[in-house]
């Protein structure tokens, strides 16, 4: 099926990537915020992100005005009406997603393929909230998605083949490399990764070093490029509580159970990046 044009939902960080990654290889992109004034500021931003592409020498000023140009902002959910496939990238929440993908099935046409970005939540609960739960998958891209090579193609129990072909030309197309994992909380990529990181704030809370220390450990030790910390700054604490939540509810595993001073953090608004502080001080004096 086609994949030439593109509908994302959410202008945050993750839906603005997606939709840089789809207008860079030449797709159009139909970008949907709540707000008029938020989608304008996502192609804002998507503007910066693609001028220092060409500052670097990645592109050329032209092929940044050609990408530039396939990108609609848009508040108006209708307007994904005609899109060949609409990937959701909003809050990660089931009972939102779930209200969105009722929505969508409803605007969009019967041939759209309709995607979440979720990275932990069962797609089947999605799919089932649609009239066409045979055309609904998960294309988990990862932060940030220009620059991450891989894409998780989640395939629950009732979408199709050609379903999963779409979704796989999609990333292709987009330069990714897809992998085809099982609807199952966490796939593959958090299902290994989030106990990891769970375990080095319990590391952490037990006083066995400091966080700075923990993290330049990972660096030196294992080669990692960040440190635990320094990551789970970077994915937000708040997302990082949702899939280890969304990970223990599914397995009961010890090891998925989140640290207290997670969930502590989070209560405190301590979010990472994105709050100014987390684990790490982001404000600037």
């Amino acid at each position: 099926m086609s994949t030439k044009r593109i509908g994302i939902v959410g202008s945050g960080i993750m839906g603005s990537g997606v939709a840089e990654c789809a207008a860079v290889s030449g797709h159009e992109v139909v970008l949907r915020s709540r707000q008029q004034a938020t989608a304008d500021k996502a192609v804002a931003s998507l503007d910066k992100s693609l001028s220092r592409a060409v500052s670097k020498g990645r592109m050329s000023e032209a092929d940044k005005d050609a990408a530039l140009a396939l990108v609609t902002p848009t508040s108006e959910l209708d307007r994904l009406a005609d899109c060949d496939l609409v990937l959701e990238s909003v809050v990660e929440d089931l009972t939102t997603k779930k209200h969105l993908f009722s929505e969508l099935d409803r605007v969009c046409g019967e041939s759209t393929v309709l995607a979440t970005n979720t990275s932990t939540l069962a797609v089947i609960d999605m799919a089932m909230e649609t009239g066409r739960p045979d055309r609904v998958c998960g294309i988990h891209f990862f932060n940030p998605a220009p620059s991450m090579a891989l894409v998780e193609l989640v395939r629950p129990l009732t979408a199709s083949d050609t379903t999963m072909a779409t979704a796989r030309t999609f990333a292709e197309e987009c330069g990714k490399t897809p992998v085809e994992v099982k609807d199952q909380a966490g796939f593959v990529v958090n299902a290994l990764l989030f106990p990891y990181l769970n375990s080095a704030v319990k590391l952490y809370e037990q006083g066995v070093a400091t966080k700075e220390d923990i993290d330049a450990a990972m660096k030196g030790g294992c080669g990692f490029p960040m440190g635990p910390f320094a990551l789970l700054d970077l994915v937000g604490l708040d997302t990082s509580l949702a899939i280890l939540d969304a990970l223990y509810a599914e397995h009961r595993e010890p090891s998925q159970a989140a640290a207290p001073l997670l969930r502590r953090m989070v209560t405190a608004e301590h979010l990472g990046r994105k709050s100014g502080r987390g684990f790490y001080d982001y404000r600037r004096s």
